[in-house]
């Protein structure tokens, strides 16, 4: 059987594995109060798992265990997961294993818990090339909405290298699916659109707004009297900032948060919470949809596939974007000895 044809047989059992993931967090956000979704299951070194993350672990490992592994020997990547990873059929050597599978059941925990935003199931499919597998061999990704309770309408998301981006649409009310289009932003600048530079959480955040003031006032000069420049967007998952880059309603997104330790430790202060490939493991689908993912030094990303990395990124909804914002990122980077 071909590669091609190997991740098309792929493609339906992951998208029933996202579907069931999404059904079963939103039941228990139903019945669940936001407390107890929010109490603290364990702490881990690249997270803290909260009960509502607790919820996936079990259908996470019988699913792959059921459905894929038999037929195609496989590593599962994901948190919780004994050293981060996971070889399945259980006994099977990793070096036998065909694909390396990276998973974040749900990207925006927060956000979701607290029933603020949408969260994200994403899945990201590579050829196992051991340890040295990483987010650019990455050949079949999905990511799909998990919705806030009150919300009827549901996003899934899919890119098989090379074949372009596919989206489809779910009516929670109705059962149906109906398929939709994405649209990067074809703006030539960022002026009078969402654009920013990730700062979710204390530590850093008087750097990080520094920075975004700096590449702001670089590509739009002075702000007019009673005008707006551009305005931001926090949304605390990776996933969540992929997709509005996709969907046309972010025109540059940058998580320089990684860059922030040497920053942090002359503070006194470590380094907190950061992006890890998991939580961009669909970034081909961002890439196959027209939008610009690339690492801060405009490189393609090639973090590895495992849980503990820490990743830095920045996202531009197309090629005018990207010239205008991505001189003023690295000259602002390179004036703090960031880079």
């Amino acid at each position: 059987m071909s590669t091609e044809s190997t991740l098309q047989s792929l493609l339906q059992p992951l998208k029933r594995l996202h579907e069931a993931i999404r059904q079963t967090v939103v039941d228990a956000c139903e019945r669940m109060s936001m407390e107890s979704m929010a109490a603290i299951a364990r702490e881990e070194e690249g997270d803290t798992i909260y009960a509502v993350d607790y919820l996936t672990e079990e259908l996470l490992i019988d699913f792959f265990a059921r459905e894929i592994a038999p037929a195609t020997p496989i590593v599962l990547i994901a948190e919780g997961l004994p050293t981060g990873s996971l070889v399945l059929p259980l006994g099977t050597p990793e070096e036998n294993a065909i694909w390396r599978i990276i998973v974040d059941p749900i990207d925006g925990t927060r956000g979701l818990m607290y029933q603020k935003r949408s969260a994200w199931v994403l899945t990201g499919v590579a050829p196992n090339r051991g340890a040295e597998t990483n987010l650019s061999d990455i050949e079949l990704a999905i990511q799909t909405e998990i919705p806030l309770v009150k919300q009827h309408l549901s996003d899934c998301l899919w890119a098989v290298r090379g074949e372009g981006a596919h989206a489809e649409r779910f009516n929670r009310l109705t059962k149906e699916n109906k398929q939709i289009r994405l649209q990067p932003s074809r703006a030539q600048s960022i002026a009078h659109g969402y654009a920013g530079v990730a700062r979710f959480f204390p530590g850093a955040r008087d750097e990080l707004a520094s920075i975004d003031e700096e590449i702001v006032y670089g590509a739009l000069g002075p702000v007019s009297t009673g005008k707006a420049h551009c305005f931001e967007d926090q949304y605390a998952s990776s996933g969540g900032q992929l997709y509005e880059l996709m969907s046309g309603h972010d025109r540059f997104v940058a998580d320089l948060r990684p860059l922030m330790e040497n920053v942090l430790r002359e503070r006194g202060v470590s380094l907190g919470i950061c992006c890890h490939p998991y939580d961009l493991c669909t970034e081909l689908i961002a890439r196959e949809a027209g939008v610009i993912v690339t690492g801060v030094r405009g490189e393609r990303l090639d973090a590895p596939l495992a849980v503990e990395a820490n990743v830095a990124w920045a996202g531009y909804a197309n090629e005018n974007i990207r010239m205008q914002i991505e001189p003023l990122l690295q000259a602002a980077l390179v004036r703090r000895s960031l880079l």
